[in-house]
């Protein structure tokens, strides 16, 4: 199964009452809309390969986690956030043996309870 297809599917069964419309799936990836106007693109390669960005508004900077091995240093290589002023920190939600749905959902937890939780050192 697509994984983009399961994770659409666990979204819109567990988290429906934080979606502002409809999770839109595209060729690569999934965008989803929190009603809080936090728009978060999600895209998966492999359950262990995965890039969720997301930004409050058409003019705001992206802010991210990917699994890109860039950043030995951190204690949640490969995974990491990626923050809107341009810094990097240990990722603070995802795990990178946990579930493509589990780590969605984390993601969505924490937007929804603080939108800026990424930019607090």
């Amino acid at each position: 199964m697509n994984l983009h297809t399961a994770i659409l599917e666990h979204i819109e069964r567990e988290h429906a009452d934080a979606l502002a419309a409809a999770p839109q799936l595209t060729q690569d990836a999934l965008t989803v809309t929190l009603r809080n106007g936090i728009t978060l693109t999600v895209r998966y390669a492999a359950s262990d390969a995965y890039s969720l960005r997301w930004h409050s508004g058409p003019d705001t900077v992206e802010t991210g986690i990917n699994t890109a091995p860039i950043h030995p240093h951190l204690a949640t290589r490969p995974n990491h956030l990626l923050r809107s002023d341009g810094t990097v920190a240990a990722d603070p939600v995802t795990r990178i043996d946990a579930s493509p749905e589990a780590n969605v959902s984390a993601l969505i937890n924490a937007l929804c309870s603080d939108p800026q939780f990424a930019s607090k050192p």
